[in-house]
């Protein structure tokens, strides 16, 4: 059963997120504009998903790249990653930003920001599209944008930039590191 969900995962999330942007005006109403933008990137990053998930296209792309030496991204990495990197994280990070301090929805911000520029950074290096780079330019470079400009008309202090991108940072190089550990000698 957790392999079906482990392949299918991004069809209900997409759906989410269509509906999270659906109900977004009334969910939000009275908000603050710096919550509303850190409220905006979990269905955001739903529609990513989907362009780079579907199919499997984005672990099926990062394999190859990675070649036969090393581990790769299975599907069960793929659903942790978006599931507890993304979907929990941002939940967390919403109602940190709600309860503690709005600063903290920097962290939902910078999450778009970094991936934004890592499929862009990656798209121009091998002069073609990856998976996630459309949505990357289309959705997350105008949404991150707006969100970190709303967020410093206010007294945000150096303190939550600092955090939201030293943890989103973190959080790539993990991936990365883990995608790209030597494959399991053959026994």
């Amino acid at each position: 059963m957790l392999n079906r969900l482990y392949a299918n995962w991004v069809y209900g999330g997409v759906l989410a997120g269509g509906l999270l942007l659906a109900l977004a005006p009334l969910l939000t109403r009275g908000w603050p504009p710096v919550l509303v933008c850190a409220f905006l990137c979990l269905p955001a990053y739903m529609l990513h998903q989907y362009e780079e998930h579907e199919d499997d296209r984005f672990r099926r792309y990062v394999n190859k790249l990675l070649g036969p030496g090393r581990r790769g991204l299975t599907l069960r990495d793929v659903f942790i990653i978006n599931i507890f990197g993304v979907w929990v994280a941002f939940a967390v990070v919403l109602w940190l930003a709600v309860r503690v301090h709005p600063g903290f929805g920097l962290i939902a911000i910078y999450g778009l920001l970094v991936n934004a520029v890592v499929h862009i950074v990656a798209a121009i290096v091998k002069r073609g599209y990856n998976p996630g780079v459309a949505t990357s330019v289309l959705l997350f470079l105008p949404l991150g944008g707006y969100g970190w400009w709303v967020f410093h008309q206010g007294t945000v202090d150096v303190f939550y930039d600092a955090l939201a991108l030293g943890l989103t940072i973190a959080l790539h190089v993990v991936i990365v590191a883990w995608g790209t550990r030597p494959a399991a000698a053959s026994q």
